[in-house]
């Protein structure tokens, strides 16, 4: 296949939209409208799109950085005037693909059969079209008597002959580079809104005689645009749809898809079974085995294999295999849990190692530590890390028992095989196979609280 670049249409202000965010920023299962486009586009032409941005531009550039090569639309002229502000990187030969940005739903496969049916028809320009019952709002195509498309007709600007086709332009195109420049230069903004089209390059280039034909769409959805919240929430039901049934035929369970929101960076293996209501999010790992439950978020995070995780958060952290998590934990970033673990209910860890065989069964907070292996941490214990300045690290080792409702006040160390008695505040280190009993000695009254009452 011949050089091909891909032009990503992305300048328009999306007003409809109701923001203050560019529409082409909007998400959509996890990545923005238009970022679902240069994926596409970059898949089937093997190099970094030319993104055509507007208003908002240092947004836009934030958002992509360098995945992608810009072009800036100074005004809002229309689609041919957004393909002229990317002139300088149309070659003197090969194709050049030009999307909009809008559509989400547009797969790398259906760009890189436009591009294939161009180069090896020896094609002018190609374009993908469909038949439908209601061309409304549409582009009509026109074809001559030889069959081949003439021109293409804006809805606003077609007779109410022309308004009876039913063929429609769906604004995604491969053109021969060189003609396209040429072409660019000849557009006039002649018609009703005193735009420069871009489909007026299909009908120059069929005036030169030279060979413009069409590529069908299977799938309405791939063509389907996003103008309003409504349309974003649509596509991105379709996504997740999509998203869900590629892991489903990869060996995933899903008891309900529907309700199980899983982005497009997620990765999942074989033999996971995820219940409703469960949320991945990012550069998260699902390894195989695990059952991740109702109720569970987890984003940019690893869960071992066999691990279960129970209605519960996980965020920027890691998980080891056959460990159990929740239900009602918080694994706050930087989070580090080992193999064969149990965190319980109503556990908060942050920035924290908890390695192979330690279980902190409940409403205990582990931050800015480390756990060593097979140690028990009781109920109610505080890893007391900030002194309303700075925070430091508590430091457990192996096979060590932490009693319950005991606060370590960092900086501080329990050794190998220690014992922290129930109810103490430990704030000096205690020596390996020590016990340590740090609270006050219990007290006996006989008689007070009867004595109370009566007085």
């Amino acid at each position: 296949m011949n050089h091909t670049i891909a032009i990503v249409l992305a300048a328009g202000e999306g007003k409809r939209m109701k923001s203050n965010t560019p529409k082409i920023l909007h998400k959509a299962a996890g990545k923005a409208l238009s970022e679902w486009v240069v994926d596409a586009a970059a898949e089937a032409t093997g190099q970094p799109p030319v993104l055509v941005i507007g208003k908002n531009a240092d947004m836009v550039k934030n958002y992509f950085g360098e995945r992608v090569r810009y072009a800036v639309q100074s005004e809002p002229l229309g689609s041919g005037h957004a393909v002229m502000a990317a002139s300088e990187f149309l070659a003197e030969d090969g194709y050049v693909i030009v999307v909009a940005g809008d559509m989400p739903l547009i797969q790398s496969q259906t760009l890189i059969r436009l591009v294939q049916t161009a180069d090896e028809q020896e094609l002018s320009a190609c374009l993908l079209t469909a038949i439908v019952e209601d061309a409304t709002g549409y582009g009509r195509i026109i074809r001559g008597e030889d069959g081949g498309v003439t021109c293409i007709v804006e809805h606003r600007d077609a007779t109410e002959e022309q308004k009876n086709v039913r063929e429609i332009n769906l604004s995604i195109y491969c053109f021969a580079s060189a003609l396209l420049r040429e072409a660019l230069a000849s557009l006039q903004p002649n018609n009703t809104q005193g735009e420069y089209y871009l489909t007026d390059c299909i009908e120059y280039i069929s005036a030169k005689g030279l060979r413009v034909e069409t590529v069908s769409c299977g799938s309405p959805d791939e063509w389907m645009g996003v103008n309003d919240r409504v349309q974003l929430a649509d596509a991105a039901k379709k996504l997740r749809r999509r998203i869900n049934n590629q892991h489903l035929l990869s060996g995933v369970t899903m008891i309900d898809p529907d309700s199980t929101y899983i982005e497009a960076s997620v990765i999942i293996e074989q033999d996971v079974t995820v219940y409703p209501g469960v949320t991945l999010e990012g550069d998260t790992v699902i390894e195989q085995g695990a059952v991740l439950y109702p109720g569970s978020r987890i984003t940019n995070s690893t869960i071992g294999a066999d691990t279960t995780v129970q209605n519960s958060v996980i965020i920027d952290s890691c998980v080891g295999q056959h460990s159990t998590i929740g239900p009602y934990a918080y694994l706050r970033p930087g989070s580090h849990v080992g193999s064969g673990c149990r965190v319980g209910d109503f556990v908060e860890v942050k920035n924290a190692t908890i390695k192979d065989g330690a279980k902190v069964s409940h409403l205990t907070y582990i931050g800015d530590g480390e756990i060593g292996e097979k140690t028990n941490v009781g109920c109610g214990v505080v890893f007391v890390n900030y002194d309303g300045k700075k925070k430091s690290q508590t430091i457990v080792g192996k096979n060590a028992f932490i009693g319950c409702n005991v606060n370590l006040i960092a900086p501080v160390t329990v050794g190998d095989g220690a014992y922290i008695a129930a109810g103490s505040t430990v704030t000096k280190d205690v020596e390996e196979d020590a016990l340590c009993v740090a609270r006050s000695r219990q007290k006996v009254i006989e008689g007070w609280a009867k004595r109370r009452r009566e007085e």
